[in-house]
């Protein structure tokens, strides 16, 4: 789940696609999927094959923008949510659903009048 600085391409379903994670939950795919489409980028999901019978499906998701870096995007600020609002690592990788601009605070500082980078208290 958690952001990989390298840059992989490979085919999922016969389309060349910059992969963005591997071996997800349908779940992930989903958030992730929606996530990307906002942002205008086409999204290829494949279910990958099972070696265990009983085993959970997972599923590997990628783009068909070659350039793409989900890492350079995140940490750029470049991506949005529906709020409009950018996309943190904290909230890529669903710690929270609350997207921070200022993504190297800690859940503390997020607070209001706990920071001066952040959420200034209102008089």
């Amino acid at each position: 789940m958690a952001l990989k600085a390298k840059h992989i391409v490979e085919e999922i379903n016969g389309i060349r696609c910059t992969i963005i994670e591997k071996s997800v939950s349908k779940e992930r795919a989903g958030f992730l999927k929606d996530l990307l489409e906002l942002n205008k980028l086409e999204v290829v999901v494949a279910e990958e094959k099972q070696t265990v019978e009983d085993a959970p499906k997972l599923y590997t998701i990628g783009v068909t923008d070659l350039v793409f870096n989900p890492v350079i995007a995140v940490y750029e600020m470049s991506l949005k949510t529906k709020d409009g609002k950018s996309v943190s690592p904290a909230y890529w990788e669903q710690l929270t659903d609350i997207p921070v601009d200022q993504y190297w605070l800690s859940d503390e500082e997020t607070e209001p009048g706990k920071s001066a980078w952040f959420y200034k208290k209102e008089e």
